[in-house]
Formats: C-alpha cells, structure tokens, sequence
C-alpha cells in the first residue's frame, strides 16, 4: 500500500498544466513595443538633425565633438516624457525595454548624424598638404624635386592646386607639374646654377572651397658635399693614397645614402663614422699605380605616410676629387652595403582599443547568461 501511495503522489507532481495564452495581452504589449521603437527612431533623426546644426555652428571650437556628443545623450531623457505625453502603458515594460528604447535612438542619432557632417552633406576640413624638397641642399649640376601629398575627404583637382617658386633674385615662377594618385611632382633642374635659398608655395583647394597654403624651401649650395680629408684631392693629380687611407666626406643635411666612383665605374658606398662619411682605396674600382677621378653623391629616400612608395633623388657634388694610387693597393672587395629606408605601415590609432572593449562586453554578456540560467 505505501508503495501504490508513493507512485501516486508521484504522478500527481508531475501533473503539468499549459497556462492560457492570453491574446489579447500579447497583441497589447507588442504594439507597444512597436510603438516605443518607432518613436525611439524618430526622435533620434530629429536629435541628429539638430545636433548637425550645431555642429556646424561649432566649427570653430576644439570640443565641438564633446559638445554634440553631450547634447545626444541629455536628450534621451525626453523619450520618458514623450511615452507619458502620448499615454504608453509602461507598466511591464521593464528594463529590457529600456535598454532596446535607448539602444534604438542612440544609434539611430550617431548613424545619421556620422552620415550629417561628412560629404556630399557637409565639407569644412580643408585639403591635407603634405610637402617636401629632395634634396633640401643641392650643388650646381643637380637637381630638386618638389614633392607633395595632397588628399582631401572631397577630393582635389589638378586645376585647384597652384606650386609658385620663388627665386634667390626675387623672381617669381609658377611651372607646369604632375598631380597624379594624390602626389605633386615637378623637377627643378636650375639651368642658370643660381646659388641661394629657393623658396616654394603650395595652394590646394577642395570642391567645397576650403584652402591650404604649404610653404617649403630649399638651397643651391656647393658645399653641400664636401671632402675636407685627405687634403688637395681638388687639384689634379691629387694626394698618393694606399689601401688604408682614409677618405672623409663631410655631408650637410639629412640623406640616406653617400656613394662615389672612381673613374665612373662601380658605385661605392662610405660609411658613417661620427661627423664623416668614411671609405678607403681598398674595393674593387681602385687600381694600383693609377691616377684616378673621383665623384661623390648623396641619395635622399623618403616615403609619405600611408603609401608604400619610395621617392628619391641624388645630391650631386659640382666638385671632382684627384688620387694618385699607390702600388700597394688591394682592389678585391666590393664596397660596404647600407640600410636604405623602407616603408613601415603607420597602425590605425584607437583599433586595438576598440577590439579589446568589444572583447570584455561580450565576455560579460557570456557571463551574465550563464549566471542566469544557472539561477534558473
């Protein structure tokens, strides 16, 4: 009999009745919902359009984000009062509600108001004009690239840029140049050999007639490379050298490279050693008892940021130097080989930031699940 008593209660806890669906209920609180949503979207197209306004009213203050950004969140606060004015039963709407409410209007006003402030909407940052001269000092003889990277959020015309060049005398000059992938180029080759500083004017305009003016410089100057050590090796035939004799290169400016020739053979490169570029008659090119002819160069290798293309060009020196070899040279080895610059990819600012909060948010999303369910 306990047995049968047992087996009975059992079934009856196990007796698991269906609640009713209540129709009517539902339907209410998804209109609701919809209702909510809707209004949530609304108003945040109207918050961003406002907001828009008064980002281009604050085009000249250093915390216009912060500003606008401020006045977005504040305004969240009346879609309470607009569900109240417009008589919304709030009373189960719970904070899944909310969260989905505020969730709707904030990326609806930060969605519109993104697309608001840039083109073909809005325009007021004007081209980014990066510029430089290759070489900044030059000799008689070479010549200088002017160089410039030009983009804009709009885009730049080659009709909307304008390169004057002014000259040591005082002249003026505004040649014809290159504009193709977002780079200026024009070559100045100086055919007159006028020494002094050079001094050139970039203007690049958008289609929303935003300006910006670069100003550059840069020098004739036939000291630019120099041999200070050993002396004499101006004037023919030039100092008696060996294998250990020392050839100092003193070179103004930044470059990456100092080679010379000997006889316009092979291009040896000096090295740096302290103030000099240093090289000795020991490679290949020098040939014992042997007058020789040496012309030195420096290169200049730059890349723009975000682009991985080099630009160069060579500083010729305008003077040649005189050696006399000694017979106890050993022309065997090639010349030292240089590091030359090689583009390194500038990282997004901010990007590893944003992985790692969006990793941590899901991480407590996970958690807070998990916890529920084990509540449950």
């Amino acid at each position: 009999m306990a047995k049968k008593r047992k087996e009975e209660s059992d079934e009856e806890e196990f007796d698991f009745k269906l609640p009713k669906f209540d129709e009517v209920a539902f339907l209410k609180r998804e209109r609701r919902n919809i209702k909510t949503t809707v209004i949530a979207f609304l108003f945040g197209c109207i918050v961003a359009v406002i907001s828009f306004g008064f980002w281009a009213l604050l085009s000249a203050s250093f915390l216009r984000w912060e500003l606008v950004l401020l006045f977005g969140v504040f305004n969240a606060a009346w879609i309470r009062y607009l569900f109240l004015r417009l008589n919304i039963d709030l009373a189960d709407f719970g904070r899944k509600g909310w969260l989905g409410t505020y969730s709707t209007y904030f990326l609806t006003w930060i969605i519109l108001l993104i697309v608001l402030v840039n083109p073909p909407f809005y325009d007021d940052v004007p081209p980014n004009v990066n510029a430089v001269s290759l070489p900044q000092l030059q000799e008689a003889g070479g010549t200088v690239k002017i160089l410039a990277k030009i983009t804009d959020n709009v885009g730049v015309n080659i009709q909307d840029i304008s390169l004057t060049i002014e000259f040591p005398d005082g002249t003026n000059q505004s040649p014809v140049f290159s504009f193709e992938k977002s780079i200026l180029s024009y070559t100045y080759e100086n055919p007159t050999n006028m020494m002094g500083t050079y001094y050139c004017t970039i203007t690049a305009k958008d289609r929303g007639g935003h300006s910006t003016v670069v100003q550059g410089s840069f020098i004739y100057d036939n000291d630019t490379i120099r041999l200070p050590d050993p002396a004499g090796a101006d004037i023919a035939p030039g100092p008696m050298v060996t294998y250990a004799s020392a050839l100092s290169f003193d070179v103004r400016g930044n470059v990456s490279r100092v080679y010379y020739t000997v006889d316009d053979g092979l291009e040896i490169n000096a090295t740096k050693e302290g103030d000099f570029y240093k090289s000795y008659p020991k490679y290949i090119g020098w040939e014992k008892n042997k007058n020789v002819t040496v012309h030195a160069y420096a290169q200049v290798i730059i890349y723009f940021d975000h682009l991985d293309q080099a630009f160069n060009n060579t500083i010729v020196d305008s003077q040649q130097y005189y050696f006399q070899v000694g017979s106890d040279s050993i022309a065997k080895d090639l010349g030292p080989s240089v590091v030359l610059p090689q583009y390194r990819p500038i990282p997004v600012p901010g990007f590893e930031a944003i992985v790692f909060l969006s990793a941590i948010g899901v991480a407590l999303f996970l958690f807070v699940v998990k916890r529920k369910k084990k509540t449950i």
